[in-house]
């Protein structure tokens, strides 16, 4: 009964003008904010996606690397026990160092992974390869496949190049690391370059295991880390567990989401600030309802009298008026989730906004539409509006009206 009440009063025109200005001011300001914060999370989701992406096609699901220190050691038994667990798809084994290239005048500092023939099953980098092919080579032998910033910097191109270039890395046997044996040195050519995200495209470079193993030599199973890729629906975390108990603790087993912690946090973070910075819109809005509903109590004076006469409480008039805050916040949140969503559809369907510039992977806004994006701004714009609605329909409710003009 009480919703009737608050129905009816939305509907009904106000003897005021000034009210049905304010009440539509109040449901178009809870429209755009509700609007604003659908359409900002859903290019965020979309932006964190592909970012996640990105970093999946580099990173493998699971990591097994040194607890302390560089270097790991596998033994036969112990990798025939890792390909073995249940879960485990594919392993790739990786022995990865500091190196310096070097094109003439032109160098660069960068970490040289060496990969097994396994390694394009771990991960989706050789997808994204640009020019040349995804080729590394054999140990007396080395190709190198290079990040696109590696391969601006030292001045090299793909099937274009016919100078070798000079990869120097550390001698682990050096006695005096400040002489001229500090560093073991070796020529290489380009197959290929790949263009994946900045952070890899200026630091990575990549060539075969053996070829690395022998410049650093390391023993027969020595590694830097060994790279899991896990079969579709397996629990990472159950399979980390396992592969910790048959490891034990010098080794250090990490997920994907563990070997970029920091960044999955950054962005979690960036999320929740900018709901925040968004959600102030809706509070704005909730300064307009307090103003009509306020206005409201005073013009419907006669009626609050007339159902105190009736035998409502103060409960009861009180609840009228909250509930018509919850039509108003209604009415405007589901014209601003309608909006949002008919908006992300077209960019979904049509990619109608456009990324300026020419520098990004894709050249329009992403959008991903998640239901607990939905979820989190209703309740978000109810619980806004009740807080709102609370403080006139307090105030209708104890304060005394007469029937007298």
């Amino acid at each position: 009964m009480t919703f009737l009440f608050a129905w009816r009063y939305f509907k009904a025109k106000k003897t005021t003008n000034a009210i049905n200005i304010i009440s539509w001011i109040s449901i178009l300001a809870i429209a755009v904010g509700a609007a604003a914060l659908i359409l900002v999370l859903s290019v965020f989701n979309g932006f964190e996606d592909l970012v996640k992406g990105l970093y999946a096609d580099f990173y493998a699901d699971v990591r097994v690397g040194p607890a302390k220190g560089k270097t790991i050691t596998l033994t036969t038994d112990q990798l025939q026990k890792l390909r073995g667990t249940p879960g485990v798809a594919t392993m790739s084994l990786i022995a990865e160092e500091k190196a310096v290239l070097v094109n003439e005048e032109y160098q660069s500092i960068i970490y040289l992974k060496g990969v097994d023939e396994q390694y394009t099953q771990v991960n989706g980098l050789a997808k994204h390869i640009i020019k040349g092919k995804f080729l590394t080579g054999v140990a007396d032998d080395p190709l190198l496949v290079l990040g696109a910033g590696i391969e601006n910097a030292v001045g090299v191109e793909p099937g274009v190049s016919i100078q070798p270039l000079t990869v120097y890395l550390p001698n682990r046997k050096a006695v005096n690391f400040s002489g001229m044996d500090a560093l073991n040195s070796y020529n290489a050519f380009v197959s290929g370059s790949f263009v994946l995200q900045q952070d890899f495209d200026n630091k990575y470079a990549i060539t075969n295991l053996g070829f690395v193993k022998y410049m650093l030599d390391m023993a027969e199973d020595e590694y830097t880390a060994a790279e899991i890729a896990l079969t579709p629906g397996t629990d990472v975390e159950d399979i980390t567990d396992q592969l910790s108990a048959v490891l034990g603790k010098d080794y250090q087993v990490q997920t994907r989401y563990q070997q970029n912690q920091s960044l999955y946090a950054v962005m979690q973070m960036e999320k929740w600030v900018i709901y925040g910075i968004l959600s102030i819109i809706l509070v704005v809005a909730a300064f307009n309802m307090i103003g009509a509903l306020t206005m409201l109590v005073l013009e419907k004076q006669k009626d609050i009298a007339v159902l105190r006469a009736m035998g409502a409480d103060n409960h009861y008039i009180q609840r009228i008026f909250v509930n018509e805050g919850i039509v108003l916040a209604t009415v405007g949140g589901g014209i601003g989730i309608l909006l949002a969503a008919g908006i992300c559809y077209l960019q979904i369907e049509y990619k109608l906004l456009k990324l300026s510039g020419g520098s990004f992977i894709i050249d329009y806004y992403p959008v991903k539409m998640l239901p607990q994006d939905f979820l989190l701004v209703v309740s978000t714009v109810f619980f806004i509006s009740l807080l709102a609605a609370y403080i006139p329909a307090r105030k209708a409710s104890r304060q005394q009206f007469s029937l007298k003009s």
